[in-house]
């Protein structure tokens, strides 16, 4: 594991393990995007898993969590980048522009956004959540000013993604004049645990639309937004 103090898994399908203060490098599919193959193989491999899991602790099930996630991610990887079925909505300008003008909306109010890649089919992005403080009354409810500070928390993964997948979703589909599901209910997201994982995450995502093929450098890629370019 790392030196991270972890918030711990919250789960749909996917876990999710989210360092206390840590950066996260995130990717979010739309519905649609990955063959069926994938979703299959990835159901058996968690059904195995969670057979094999019931008697581990809760580090070693942790571990086995986030190598099942590492591998879903290069499945999916292959299969985002190919194209070879589901929708390429996010290649619409202006469906473009409004992901990107959402993922800028609530930065440094729900996370510090250091970097994004918009792709035809999906898109990365590498955030860091903000702290926000809970307060809670003292005993003395009558005493309006008797009240004490709680020990910090930090937005969760699932509340980021909710908020940006939820406008974008009924905006984009809006702008298509479409219906129905936009985005994959699950994302990736990994823990970024040292400044050398940083650089390593960052240029995987500012040069996937390179790797795809569809420029040459990553700078001339109109989606890519970076807060301190390289």
């Amino acid at each position: 594991m790392s030196n991270y103090d972890y918030k711990g898994f919250y789960r749909r399908n996917l876990p999710h393990l989210q360092p206390l203060g840590g950066t996260l490098f995130i990717t979010c599919c739309l519905a649609g995007s990955l063959p069926q193959s994938t979703l299959e193989w990835y159901e058996r491999e968690k059904a195995n898993l969670v057979r094999q899991s019931v008697n581990l602790k809760g580090s070693e099930r942790a571990e086995r969590e986030l190598k099942l996630q590492r591998r879903w991610f290069a499945r999916i990887e292959g299969a985002l980048h190919k194209a070879e079925t589901g929708p390429l909505c996010l290649k619409d300008p202006q469906v473009a522009k409004l992901v990107n003008d959402a993922l800028h909306f609530h930065d440094g109010k729900m996370y510090r956004l250091d970097a994004f890649c918009i792709m035809p089919n999906h898109v990365h992005l590498i955030v860091m959540p903000l702290e926000f403080r809970k307060k809670e009354a003292d005993a003395s409810e009558q005493d309006l000013n008797s009240r004490r500070i709680i020990d910090p928390e930090y937005y969760s993964i699932s509340r980021i993604t909710h908020s940006f997948k939820g406008y974008t979703a009924s905006e984009c589909n809006r702008i298509l004049k479409r219906k129905g599901e936009f985005w994959l209910h699950e994302s990736y997201d990994h823990a970024i645990r040292d400044s050398q994982g940083w650089e390593r995450v960052l240029a995987y995502v500012i040069n996937n639309p390179v790797k795809a093929q569809l420029v040459q450098e990553w700078r001339d890629w109109p989606y890519t937004y970076v807060k301190d370019p390289m």
